[in-house]
């Protein structure tokens, strides 16, 4: 009993030493976390002082920054204002000129018009003294002549027609001197310099082509059984086969040099290979009116780089090519063209205009003529109405049109245009017509030129340039041989086609002739 109370003591003891230890040490943590607090606490203090103090600093700093940024916007708008208020002043100071200047130029119409109504008042005045003293006189020619006023007017019409046209004739005779003397001086000097410096080679072509073959043999070979593989080759080329005993020859013929020049190509082509029949006949003519664009192409580029020309559009190029496969009157139109391009440069240069235009409208003068079998019309105008597709220049378009007189000439190159024209087809050489179609020219002139009544007799001369027109003196006078003259020309104008020009020269003389006996 008594060692149980003794246990019981013990253990009471123990938890009694146990709670008081636990006591110390909870006092002990207590006071420890007392302490870190009161630490952590003032460490806490002093760097929300640090980050207050930073802050206050940056503060600071930014406001600084942005008073100086105000400042300075503030400056710069002041300068901005005060220039515009320089600018609104000096403006405000020319509208007070320009209202100044107003108010006299006002003041100088109002006068103006001051002067010309009082002007007009006196002329008014003067109007009615002429038409009294008209009145009076017209009554007193009555009186005295007997006539009605109707009648003197028809005899005072027909007095001053006469003398009019007498003086007129004069008059156009005397300008036409003068004119001649000076106008003509010029324009010989251009058109004599303008040749001088570009002349090319007389050129003609004839309307067939010859192939020569190695041996008569090949004749057969062409004609073919029963003449199929010549009417194929005439069927693919559109020309006409010529065999016949010219040796180791035959002759193309065609009025289409583009056609022949096919057509020969591949019959040359044909004659190398040796195989001769209707198939490989098509079969060679597609393949060489193939290689031909290419070749229409390179002529039209070769024209235009022998021009110096730029931006010239590829349509154009490849019609300008075939131009080189056309003639007229025997002449190549694509040298006749580049011809013109020449002349119309030179000319242009003595008379300060834009050279390249000049020659960019001598070489698309006659493009009409590579379009003329496809479309109705003078080929002028389809030149003119394919450059505009093509968005030539209006100045262009116009002298195109123009150069044979089909439309009204709006510039100087369109008369520049038909006068190159008129000296590339005119020169010798230039151009060739049959014995038939001249002499029928010579026939149409002289009967035109006698159809006006006192002409007595007219000659054409001068290859038919010229025309001379001799009339009866006693039926027409000087003045009436220079209105003979404009007629007859314009006559001819409107019923013949010609290359170049014609001059009308109209000859008048009196022949008193005696005998002394």
């Amino acid at each position: 009993m008594t060692q149980w109370w003794i246990g019981a003591f013990v253990v009471m003891l123990a938890a009694a030493l146990g709670y008081y230890i636990r006591l110390i040490i909870g006092r002990y943590v207590v006071k420890s976390g007392e302490q870190d607090s009161s630490r952590m606490l003032s460490d806490a203090r002093r760097e929300a002082e640090s980050i207050r103090q930073g802050a206050g600093l940056q503060a600071k700093e930014a406001v600084l920054k942005a008073r100086e940024e105000f400042e300075a916007n503030i400056k710069t708008r002041r300068q901005e204002v005060a220039a515009l208020e320089e600018r609104a002043a000096q403006r405000e100071l020319n509208l007070d000129r320009k209202v100044s200047m107003i108010d006299k130029k006002y003041q100088q119409v109002e006068q103006k018009v001051t002067e010309i109504e009082k002007k007009e008042t006196e002329v008014n005045q003067q109007r009615e003294e002429y038409q009294n003293l008209v009145k009076t006189e017209r009554e007193k020619l009555q009186r005295i002549a007997g006539m009605t006023l109707e009648e003197a007017r028809r005899a005072l019409v027909t007095r001053i027609e006469e003398e009019v046209r007498g003086e007129t004739g004069m008059l156009v005779r005397r300008l036409q001197e003068e004119a001649k003397e000076t106008a003509e001086r010029e324009a010989k000097k251009i058109l004599a310099l303008a040749i001088q410096r570009f002349s090319s080679g007389h050129f003609s072509e004839l309307m067939t082509s010859t192939v020569a073959l190695p041996s008569d043999d090949l004749k057969g070979r062409i004609i073919g059984r029963e003449g199929r593989n010549i009417r194929a080759l005439e069927a693919a080329t559109g020309v006409d086969l010529l065999v016949d005993d010219t040796p180791e020859a035959v002759v193309i013929s065609a009025f289409d040099p583009l056609r022949r020049e096919i057509a020969k190509q591949s019959l040359e082509r044909l004659i190398m290979d040796g195989r001769i029949h209707p198939a490989r006949i098509e079969e060679v003519v597609a393949k060489v009116k193939e290689e031909m664009a290419d070749l229409v192409r390179v002529a039209g580029e070769e024209a235009i780089y022998t021009l110096g020309l730029q931006g010239v559009d590829p349509d154009l190029v490849r019609t300008l090519g075939r131009l080189k496969y056309r003639s007229s009157y025997a002449q190549n139109v694509l040298m006749h063209s580049i011809e013109v391009a020449h002349l119309m440069g030179i000319m242009a240069g003595e008379l300060d205009l834009d050279i390249m235009l000049a020659k960019r409208i001598g070489l698309f003068h006659d493009i009409g003529k590579a379009l003329d079998s496809e479309v109705e019309g003078s080929h002028a105008v389809i030149g003119a109405d394919f450059l505009k597709r093509h968005n030539e220049p209006q100045l262009l378009i116009n002298a195109v049109a123009a150069h044979h007189a089909d439309v009204e000439p709006e510039s100087m190159y369109a008369v520049l245009s038909a006068a190159a024209d008129a000296i590339s087809a005119s020169r010798p050489g230039a151009r060739a017509e049959t014995t038939a179609v001249y002499v029928k020219r010579l026939e149409q002139l002289e009967a035109i030129a006698g159809g006006f009544a006192g002409v007595e007799k007219c000659y054409a001369i001068q290859a038919g340039r010229e025309v001379r027109v001799i009339v009866v003196p006693d039926k027409v006078d000087d003045a009436a041989a220079m209105h003979l003259a404009r007629d007859i020309s314009k006559k001819i104008e409107q019923e013949l086609q010609y290359p170049g020009q014609i001059k009308v020269t109209v000859i008048r003389e009196k022949r008193c002739v005696e005998y002394a006996r």
